[in-house]
This record gives structure tokens, sequence and C-alpha cells, in this order.
């Protein structure tokens, strides 16, 4: 089965470093956005020369200037935050289409299907966003939404330097347990201020105590959700990254490890691609007239082509036919390849249109039906073609 690689991203101080590439004598200073200290403001994003002195987001601006006499009050600019937002959310779906934006400086990416360590995935996205935007950004990495997201936190906490921490925390699969045990019982999804408050006067200290806890006991905090939070305690947490729902289209794309111009390793890569997009259409009861392939080149040389055609499909194996047809009229002779992606859009509900006395769309869709239902019992990868099989025989 694919190991899930899940990043939690979150924009450094998000409107204060915007304010210092609008305003670069700023840098290095205390400085908040927020409202006015002789009013009822409050600091709405602070810097993190501004957090040495205690100064935090949310804190009413009178106290803050208590902390620091010094500090720079400097006015919201929504439009140029909505700006860089979206430049930033902009590389993260070139990166991977799953991409589950939670605010204006936040997400969860699933880049399960990157063929590279989860190490360089992190580098090479902080280093872009550097790159193109000047923007600092961490990174928690793990194999669920909800390890990432700690992993953040705690990434972030750990730096206390007076500059964007740039952080990146990764947990290993299988050590999701023993990096909550020691975490306070607040680190954890699902307990606010006040069930920390009755867990604590309880005894309960640390994400580990709720991992140990007797099943029955923990009913009396969290009744029907005991068992839910029990196993977030333990690091087990399945939650998908979900993007939009009204999206106009479908894809997967994966980067190869080794650059490639291997016409049966592309072949194969595409037919696995299409079988994800076809699977992800029927999740969502979509179906698409257009198929689409992006290419990318070794030297980053990139191309997209499309296809439409004459009726709907959430087909894995018409997917693959048109998008192989693209790429064989497409494809440079003796260009390796680095990145490979296959989508669907102009998407509908699927509807039935079988022709007359030919039962083979009939058989696919049923066919199709019981691969998926074994794909929800026992994992997505329950299921493969025999290419696969012989491809991992020989390697």
């Amino acid at each position: 089965m694919t190991e899930r690689k899940i990043l939690h991203l979150d924009l450094d101080a998000f409107f204060c470093s915007v304010e210092e590439l609008l305003d670069p004598s700023l840098v290095g200073k205390p400085f908040v956005v927020g409202g006015s200290p002789q009013g009822r403001g409050v600091i709405v994003s602070a810097s993190y020369a501004a957090r040495m002195y205690g100064v935090r987001t949310a804190m009413p601006s009178g106290r803050a200037v208590r902390l620091c006499p010094d500090l720079i009050f400097v006015r919201r600019d929504h439009p140029a935050y909505s700006t860089y937002s979206r430049k930033v959310m902009n590389i993260l779906k070139e990166i991977t289409p799953l991409v589950q934006q939670v605010s204006v400086d936040e997400a969860f990416i699933d880049v399960s299907d990157i063929q590279l360590p989860i190490q360089s995935i992190c580098q090479d996205i902080q280093s872009r966003i550097d790159r193109e935007t000047k923007l600092p950004i961490s990174i928690g990495a793990g194999t669920s939404k909800m390890i990432a997201k700690i992993a953040n936190n705690i990434g972030k906490s750990r730096v206390r330097t007076g500059k964007a921490p740039r952080s990146i925390n990764i947990i290993p699969p299988g050590k999701e347990a023993a990096f909550l045990a020691p975490l306070d019982i607040q680190e954890m999804w699902g307990v606010g201020p006040k069930t920390a408050e009755r867990l604590r006067s309880r005894g309960f200290k640390t994400i580990g105590d709720i991992a140990d806890a007797d099943p029955e006991l923990l009913k009396t905090y969290f009744g029907k959700y005991a068992e839910v939070m029990q196993k977030r305690a333990l690091g087990i947490d399945h939650s998908e990254v979900h993007t939009d729902h009204e999206a106009k289209s479908v894809s997967n794309e994966t980067t190869f490890r080794q650059d490639s111009e291997e016409i049966l390793f592309l072949k194969n890569t595409l037919m696995r691609l299409s079988d994800k997009v076809a699977y992800r259409l029927r999740k969502d009861n979509q179906a698409g007239k257009v198929v689409s392939i992006k290419v990318r080149y070794s030297d980053f040389t990139t191309f997209t082509r499309q296809k439409a055609l004459g009726r709907l499909t959430n087909v894995g194996d018409e997917i693959f036919e048109h998008a192989f047809d693209l790429l064989n009229k497409n494809l440079s002779p003796g260009r390796p390849v680095r990145l490979l992606g296959v989508g669907v859009s102009n998407l509908e509900e699927p509807y039935a249109q079988l022709e007359l006395f030919d039962e083979s769309p009939l058989k696919k869709q049923e066919l199709t039906q019981a691969i998926d239902e074994l794909k929800d019992k026992f994992g997505k990868d329950v299921v493969f073609r025999a290419n696969k099989l012989k491809q991992n025989k020989t390697n």
C-alpha cells in the first residue's frame, strides 16, 4: 500500500512577512499588524522581533505596547495579503492537485504520489516559495493531517531566534504515538481549553495519558467520540485532504525519482495515474468530457495537451486510452521526462448512455464498481494491474 505523505504548510507571520516585502525598513524591527492601542484594538499578526517581547496574536494592543514600548503599528493591506496568498496556493497546486486551503496562510497537501523522499519534497517546496514569493514558510509532515499539523506547531515553537522559523518537522511512519505521547493534551485535535482543564483535574497531562486511559473512563469526557479521541492520541487519523468540492477538473501527477524517456515506463505510469483519476471521479459521482496530460521534461520545460471526448467517462481504461494517444502524438523523442500528469475536466454527474445491443460499457461499469468496493474495504492498493506485477517481478 502506498505510504501516505501529508504536509501542513503555514506561512510564518504571514501579514508581517508581506508588510516587510512592501516596506523593507520594517525587517528585524518589533512591529505588528493590528488596531490602535488607544482604542480596543487587538494584534492580528506580530513580527518575530515583537514576539521576543511577549507580543502575541489576539493580544489587546494596549497590553502589547506595555510589553514593547517601541512597538510599531502597521495598518492591514488586505489586497496585498490576498495576492500573495494566491501566489503561494497556486504554487502548491502546481505541485499536486490535492491541496486543502485552510486559511489565507495555511494549507494541507497530499504528496503521496511524488516519488521523492519527504525531506526533499519539503525542502523543494520551501525553497520554491522563498524563491518565487520571498515569503518564509514552515512545514510539518507525517502520515496524516493531524500529525502534520501538530508537527508543524511543535517545529515552529522550538525556534526562538527573533526571526521567521522556516522550520521543517517530519514524523516518520510508525513514530506517531511516540511523538504525541509527551505533548501537552491541548496540542491534540478536539481538546480545547475547557476540556483540557477538566482532563488535567483528573490527572491527564499528556496526549500519552489519553492513549493509555481506560476507554470507558474517556467516555465520561468525550462521550461517543471517546474511541476517536483515543485513536487520535495514538496517532491514528485517516481524514483525507479535501479539495474544492466544486472543482472543474480532477487530476493526478507524479514526479519521478529519475528522469526517464522509456516509453513503457511512461505508459505504465500514465495507466496508473488514469486509474487514480477515475477512482476519484467515481467517489465524487463525477465524470468528464475532456482528457488532458501534463508533461515536464528534465530541463523543466512543461506542456499540456487535451482532447474532447464524445461522451462522459470516469473509467480508467478509457481515460488512459485518450491520455496515451495524446502522449504519443506530442512527446519529443530522446527528451527525458521529469513529471507526468493526467486530468479530466468538463465534469458532470454521470448518466447511463449505453449502446443498443452492446453490453461492454455495462460490464466495464460493473467491473469498476466491484473494484471500487474492494478498494474502499481493503485499501486503494488492494487491486492493481498485471503490468505492475510484472514490473515488480523484474525489479
